[in-house]
Formats: C-alpha cells, sequence, structure tokens
C-alpha cells in the first residue's frame, strides 16, 4: 500500500518511466525519507540539461537492453512513449548498443520493442 501524499508522485513517475517497481511503492510507507531522497535524485537525473529527456531515455533502453533487464527495457519503452520517443529512434539507438554489446543485446532490445511499440 503506498503512503497517503505519495500518490501523486507515483503518478508523475510512472508517466515518466512507465511502470514503477513493487518495491519502490513500498519505500514510500516502510523507508519515507529514502522515497523522498530518491524522488529528488531522480528529479535532479531526469530534467533537461545538455541531454534531453527524450536523448536520456534512449540512452537508457540501450543501457537495460544491455544488460538484458526485461523489466527495465520494458519500463523504459513504456515512458519512451511518453515523451514521443519513435520507434526508429530507438531501433537506431539499438543499433549503437550492438556496436557496443553485440548481438544478442541488440536482438534481445529489438524483440521487447517489437512487442511494447507496436
Amino acid at each position: 500500500m503506498v503512503k497517503k501524499g505519495n500518490e501523486k508522485e507515483l503518478k508523475t513517475l510512472e508517466k515518466k518511466i512507465g511502470k514503477v517497481p513493487k518495491f519502490f511503492k513500498e519505500l514510500t510507507v516502510n523507508e519515507p525519507e529514502m522515497f523522498d531522497l530518491v524522488m529528488r535524485f531522480e528529479q535532479h537525473i531526469w530534467d533537461d540539461g545538455a541531454l534531453s529527456k527524450k536523448t536520456k531515455k534512449l540512452i537508457a533502453i540501450s543501457i537495460a537492453a544491455a544488460l538484458r533487464d526485461q523489466h527495465a527495457v520494458r519500463a523504459q519503452l513504456a515512458g519512451a512513449a511518453n515523451l514521443g520517443v519513435t520507434k526508429g529512434e530507438v531501433e537506431e539507438a539499438l543499433r549503437v548498443t550492438f556496436l557496443l554489446s553485440g548481438m544478442p543485446a541488440y536482438v534481445y532490445g529489438k524483440a521487447q520493442l517489437d512487442e511494447v511499440m507496436k
């Protein structure tokens, strides 16, 4: 159960990144100070700066694919749609992942992409 007062922050986060992991929701009750710190840190990371949110999202998708983390790839893809990231942009980012992380990472990311962004 999410601690009252944090529902709005979690909804905003979910809109940005996609599905929020259960353990993170539980932080609102079990460790509210940690939740607040993570939310501040998350905001700092995702705010536009030298890189746009869209570019940062493409980097996050590529890293998740390189790590072959299904949950992270799907969560990042869900959030990408909210930022206007196109399937073509993700495919191009995954090609860079292929160069640096190899064919399995590319195939893994492409399979998740085709499933999430039909």
